[in-house]
């Protein structure tokens, strides 16, 4: 695949760019390669600026769900935008969305819209240390919530222990409130929780990880954690930024009939523009300002363009689009497994929903961080490029989970599973 035109603005990027880049996981560092540089795209199809088209499984990590460019999502934008592209004041966008999404999720009453997931999950954490009158932070190694200082952190030993901080530039101090647990660990969990439960102000968890490979959950560790937070007085966080929206269900609390305290969205919800949002009960989120004392703002929440996108993309979201979203699903996961059993290559296929993943190693399905074997990236850069030779994308890192859309098709998948077939032919030859 002639991929000169990206190179060459690689070249000119990272002269003005850090690292060429303005998301790391972007740079193919963990791939063969540099970045590829998209020109335009449609659908299921994303064209490089080399001409190449490529069937996107990243579909821009997840907000796509109807995939690129889709043309009533696109009218809805460009009318809202005629009417302005920034406000800076309510309009009816705003209720329309928060009525849209509380529709499909029932326990929220009321409902914050800020411009990220990271700002959705920074603003919850905030929040329910203003609601409790509590400092500390339960979180799980393994569960990424955006770039928040107190819970970029990781647990090291995979025993639990006060937060670590995973990048330079983050204070001790800052993290010195953060206690990071294993997933999938219910007595170390107790143990924590009778230690320090008085203290903690709320446990913040994706109930289905899926930033650091799919790590699906047992529904009985969700209700420990549950029942836990409730005996504590802790508030409980579902971070849904990525699994939102993406089941019949509206999230992962409505597929396990567990409602946490409060919950944060993004992605799915901006059906491909900024936004994020978190809500919960009227009275937790009424602590928030104007109403309460916790601050919080910002001068693009609720951005129009952002509101029109999002509800677009929900009413779209009816039972035929979740319908074929499981076929297709099921489809991929189906011939990708016949495709690796095939070959005995040390991957598995992991997937709920329209969320997938290929699972290094051929033990048992990881459900925590510490379970993902330490070479995870040698065999999938082989499979990235073969793929991507093929004309296949998916994300470029085996940590990543891949996205179906409504905008892929049996085609789509058959196509990918034969080519898959094809790679690792060539994968065994060498």
């Amino acid at each position: 695949m002639l991929r000169t035109n990206s190179d060459l603005l690689h070249d000119e990027a990272v002269k003005h760019l850090v690292g060429g880049v303005n998301s790391p996981v972007r740079a193919f560092k963990s791939v063969y390669g540099s970045p590829i540089y998209f020109k335009s795209a449609k659908g299921a199809i994303v064209t490089d600026e080399d001409g190449n088209e490529l069937v996107d499984f990243v579909q821009s990590w997840g907000p796509l769900i109807h995939g690129h460019a889709n043309q009533e999502i696109i009218n809805n934008i460009q009318q809202k935008m005629a009417n302005g592209t920034s406000f800076g004041a309510p309009h009816v966008g705003e209720i329309d969305l928060a009525k849209k999404v509380k529709s499909r999720i029932s326990f929220i009453e009321k409902i914050r819209f800020v411009s990220s997931g990271t700002e959705a999950v920074m603003s919850a954490v905030r929040l329910a240390r203003g609601y409790t009158g509590r400092d500390k932070i339960v979180k799980f190694d393994g569960c990424y919530h955006g770039h928040i200082d107190s819970l970029l952190v990781n647990s090291g030993s995979g025993l639990a222990t006060f937060g670590i901080a995973s990048s330079p530039g983050i204070p001790a101090d800052t993290v010195s409130t953060t206690i990071v647990c294993p997933l999938d660990d219910e007595d170390l969990f107790e143990h924590v929780m009778k230690e320090y439960g008085g203290e903690i102000a709320a446990v913040i968890i994706e109930p289905m990880p899926a930033n650091n490979g799919l790590l699906i959950q047992r529904k009985k560790f969700i209700e420990k954690i549950r029942t836990y937070c409730d005996k504590y007085g802790c508030l409980l966080i579902f971070d849904e930024v990525i699994t939102g929206f993406r089941f019949p269900e509206g999230s992962i609390s409505g597929l396990m009939k567990i409602e946490p305290d409060l919950i944060t969205l993004g992605k799915v919800i901006g059906g491909g523009l900024p936004v994020g949002a978190y809500g919960g009960k009227a009275e937790i989120m009424d602590k928030l300002a104007p109403i309460g004392p916790v601050y919080q703002a910002g001068t693009l929440s609720g951005n129009p363009l952002a509101m029109a996108a999002g509800l677009s993309t929900l009413n779209l979201l009816d039972s035929e689009a979740y319908e074929k979203l499981e076929n297709l699903g099921s489809m991929l996961e189906n011939g990708v497994r016949t495709i690796l059993g095939k070959y005995n290559f040390p991957m598995r296929i992991v997937r709920s929903s329209s969320l997938f993943w290929f699972s290094p190693g051929t033990e048992k399905i990881p459900k925590r961080a510490d379970e993902i074997p330490n070479n995870a990236g040698s065999k999938y850069l082989h499979l990235h490029k073969g793929l991507l030779e093929k004309g296949y994308m998916l994300a470029p890192s085996v940590y990543e989970v891949g996205f179906i859309s409504t905008a892929h098709n049996e085609e789509h998948i058959r196509g990918f599973i034969s080519a898959l077939d094809e790679v690792l032919l060539e994968i065994e030859v060498r």
